[in-house]
């Protein structure tokens, strides 16, 4: 069964062609990293669609900034990175769960012409994103759920020509809500061991005092990260600096150079519409 499995992951994971012009400056991403940081990433592949579709958000992959090999002091945690990444030690590196591969460790540049976000949580202190950073290296080499990797696959094919038994459980569900199949577990499980909150329950009780209620980590999704009031999302645009009045200098261009199809999104530098 493993050629089927395998098939089914490549089938997955198929990406259309990248983007002709980038969202996110990487160069400007990575000076401004801090470990324990998240990066949403907006996927392009199948399983990303199935993804987005669920969550109603474009965000479809969530990893966790560890720092540069050179960063972390740990030694028996330096010795774990440096078994699954052999590159240079100060490569900006992700701790990830990856659809085929299980927790992986990831150069930042791997995602080099992707649109990303960064989620920062905020006042998370020192000695905790250690621990979160501690955390998600001590997942390295854990496989990723095949249930998980069979629910999305058979999310694809159509209702009705499945048996109800073969029948991803995804369909017990709405649109827009969590599932177990569509989560970012390991980043979510990182800073329950902190009690960071990421989207808890919320619940004022009868003497007026507050109680909050943790959310399971299985039923997390990238887009929680960018909805939950506790993280701050940070964006990096390639070009377009509009600081400080910078826009006025953006090299706006005719839209005439344009496609026929562009050209009835898009306008001229003199806001007149292209016909």
């Amino acid at each position: 069964m493993k050629w089927l499995y395998n098939s089914i992951v490549a089938f997955l994971n198929v990406e259309p062609a990248g983007r002709n012009t980038p969202l996110s400056d990487l160069n400007q991403i990575a000076q401004t990293l801090r470990p324990g940081d998240i990066i949403l990433v907006e996927g392009l592949s199948r399983v990303s669609n199935v993804i987005r579709w669920i969550t109603h958000s474009p965000w479809t992959h969530a990893a966790l900034y560890i720092g540069t090999p050179n960063d972390i002091l740990d030694a028996h945690l330096r010795l774990t990175v440096s078994h699954y990444f052999k590159g240079d030690g100060s490569e900006p590196l992700l701790v990830e769960s990856r659809l085929g591969q299980g927790t992986v460790v990831q150069p930042l540049s791997f995602y080099q012409g992707a649109h990303l976000r960064i989620a920062r949580p905020m006042g998370l202190s020192e000695g905790d994103a250690h621990t979160i950073v501690a955390y998600s290296i001590s997942r390295l080499g854990v496989p990723y759920d095949v249930r998980q990797i069979l629910d999305l696959f058979r999310f694809l094919l159509p209702w009705f020509v499945l048996p109800r038994r073969w029948r991803s459980s995804l369909f017990k569900f709405k649109s827009g809500q969590s599932t177990r199949t569509v989560c970012s577990t390991m980043v979510a499980e990182a800073f329950a061991e902190v009690n960071f909150p990421i989207l808890p329950l919320v619940k004022e009780i009868a003497d007026g005092s507050i109680r909050f209620y943790r959310r399971n980590p299985r039923l997390c999704t990238p887009s929680d990260f960018d909805y939950s009031p506790y993280f701050r999302i940070i964006k990096y645009p390639l070009l377009g600096d509009t600081s400080k009045g910078k826009y006025k200098l953006l090299p706006w261009h005719n839209a005439d150079e344009l496609s026929q199809k562009q050209r009835g999104i898009y306008i001229d530098s003199n806001l007149r519409t292209i016909k």
